[in-house]
């Protein structure tokens, strides 16, 4: 029997179920397609690849701590002021950093139900009471979100387009949730996507942050920027919570070969706009595809897909049929959404096996 230690954490750290990412391989298998973690379907842009290999010989020295040459890109490329702008070990740091900083124990945090799974493990961890709200056809309800804010509230997480829904609120709702909460609860906008929303009616935080209000905009180069395995985020906040985040964060949080590959990234000629056509193109031709097999897709803005299969048994079988042809997308279970499987829009070729192993199954499956 082991002991149990005499040294124990806050109790709700053991209430935290970790994070598991999305899976990379399958035993047996020759080619595998990973389309579990909305990573960008093109890869690395070739300058960013060029720029973080240049950095190889100059691994011994610190990196610029304000990371002040990413920060002036950023602002150049968005019309930004570098100013407002913290840089982090992808946003997922930066996120947790905000929860430990204005949540803690005794505060309420409050997210939509099928929200980014992040906001509730550092919400936990920092000791805040984590209040999950019921969506409408999978969307944040504002008037509920609202309803959900107690005396206690102090950090509200909105991701726009959410993952793992896609499901988008536009620019008026989301005023009007800012609206609609106190000073001193802080907005967090988690922006991942936003290169990919076409929609005129959309704003990825931008005019809120420079409103004054106390809203913070969360944005990634994992997805449209294809650096994911360099971990390189940043958000855009009013200056008091820069300040904040200034002081709590790691005095160099964001290494110097990430920086480089970043601000390489940024000034690649035509690279986004590559990827967002590409995406608007096979999200609508796989969308139609696994319609069509029987499957119902719900809409998306970002570069993925929630495929709902009605069941949970169904969509493991939905699952193991991918695997079979070496095609990795993401079980839903962690989001209380277990008759899902969340897919990425890889290339061409990519989604293409994805509609004919889906629709050869929905057949089979059909005909059982």
């Amino acid at each position: 029997m082991t002991p149990m230690p005499s040294l124990l954490p806050r109790p709700t750290i053991l209430s935290i179920e970790p994070y598991v990412g999305g899976e990379s391989k399958l035993p047996g298998v020759n080619r595998i397609v990973k389309l579990s973690s909305n990573e960008g379907a093109f890869g690395v842009p070739p300058a960013a690849k060029a720029a973080y290999a240049e950095l190889a010989g100059e691994l011994h020295r610190y990196p610029d701590g304000s990371a002040a040459p990413l920060r002036a890109a950023l602002g150049a490329r968005f019309k930004l002021d570098p100013a407002k702008i913290v840089c982090g070990n992808g946003s997922d740091e930066i996120i947790a950093h905000l929860i430990l900083a204005f949540g803690g124990e005794g505060t309420e945090l409050v997210m939509s139900a099928h929200g980014f799974v992040m906001y509730d493990i550092a919400g936990r961890y920092a000791g805040c009471q984590v209040i999950k709200v019921p969506e409408k056809n999978l969307t944040a309800d504002v008037d509920a979100m609202l309803a959900a804010v107690g005396p206690r509230t102090r950090l509200m997480f909105l991701a726009n387009p959410n993952n793992p829904t896609g499901s988008l609120l536009p620019a008026a709702e989301v005023a009007r949730l800012r609206a609609g909460l106190r000073e001193d609860v802080l907005l967090v906008l988690d922006s991942a996507y936003a290169e990919y929303v076409t929609r005129p009616d959309y704003d990825p935080g931008t005019a809120l942050v420079e409103a004054g209000t106390n809203t913070v905009m969360t944005r990634t180069f994992s997805k449209v920027f294809g650096l994911g395995g360099v971990r390189l985020g940043w958000c855009y906040a009013p200056a008091h919570v820069v300040d904040v985040l200034n002081r709590v964060r790691g005095p160099f949080n964001v290494n110097a070969p990430a920086m480089a590959a970043g601000i390489a990234a940024l000034a690649e000629p035509g690279w986004v706009e590559k990827s967002v056509a590409h995406n608007a193109e096979w999200r609508a031709k796989l969308s139609s595809a696994l319609t069509a097999a029987g499957i119902t897709v719900h809409p998306s803005e970002g570069n993925f897909i929630l495929a709902d299969f009605a069941t949970a048994a169904r969509a493991k079988a939905a699952d193991a049929a991918l695997k079979a042809r070496g095609l990795i997308v993401r079980a839903m279970g962690a989001y209380s959404l277990p008759q899902c499987l969340r897919i990425t829009v890889g290339t061409a070729e990519e989604c293409t096996m994805v509609a004919d192993t889906l629709a050869a199954f929905m057949q089979s499956a059909d005909a059982a």
